[in-house]
């Protein structure tokens, strides 16, 4: 049952708080592009650290990431249940999985390393075990991460955009190892052609851990 809302809803998740905390939060954030390397894995696991093909684990200070996503109707706002929620990113020395790059210089299309789902809950939660992403050449430090619902239907919806990170917080990580081994990094985040382009709105609340950091990103979607 979708739970009314008193909140206006305005671009890129500015709005009038409304809803008390136990409620969905309806926050519109910006879509942003695929990019180059999204491959549909069918990985449903939660700790995407480690590599299927022989169980190594990808070193990095972890991060635990829990997406809050809700459904955006008119004047309603609900949690979104059974909707999938797939991320991927590269390792600590800038890597990704399951592609091959020239320009960069790595082969891995034999890698899952860093990628996976998970499924909505109840209320709209999903949840990965990661690690910080490290950088590459011409982005900023980013996750990128896709939302669809009704895959097997002519209803189907697809949302794909970007989580960015705190520059503070980046540059604590890139000074430890393996992240130090790459090198200073040569685009932040208000140079990133990317970031630009609404990515203040993406940048999740941190948590700092015993090990790591938490992450929490809600996110609502105007479905229909």
């Amino acid at each position: 049952m979708a739970i009314a809302a008193t909140t206006t809803l305005l671009p890129y998740g500015r709005e009038q708080p409304a809803f008390a905390a136990a409620l969905p939060s309806c926050i519109v954030r910006p879509e942003q592009t695929e990019g180059p390397y999204f491959v549909d894995a069918k990985l449903n696991r939660s700790d995407i650290r480690s590599e299927p093909s022989d169980g190594s684990v990808k070193p990095g200070v972890p991060l635990r990431l829990t997406f809050k996503v809700s459904h955006i109707n008119a004047n309603s706002c609900a949690h979104l249940t059974g909707a999938i929620v797939d991320i991927w990113q590269c390792d600590a020395l800038g890597v990704y999985s399951g592609v091959r790059d020239a320009n960069i210089g790595f082969d891995t299309r034999q890698k899952h390393f860093l990628r996976g789902y998970q499924t909505t809950d109840a209320n709209g939660s999903a949840e990965f075990l990661t690690i910080y992403p490290g950088w590459y050449e011409g982005r900023a430090v980013h996750i990128h991460f896709k939302i669809r619902t009704d895959l097997s239907s002519r209803r189907a919806y697809e949302f794909t955009s970007q989580l960015y990170f705190d520059e503070s917080i980046t540059d604590q990580i890139l000074k430890q190892a393996p992240y130090n081994t790459r090198g200073r990094r040569r685009t932040a985040n208000d140079a990133d052609f990317a970031f630009r382009r609404g990515g203040k709105q993406l940048i999740p609340a941190f948590t700092k851990e015993a090990q790591g950091y938490s992450a929490r990103f809600d996110i609502g979607l105007q479905m229909t």
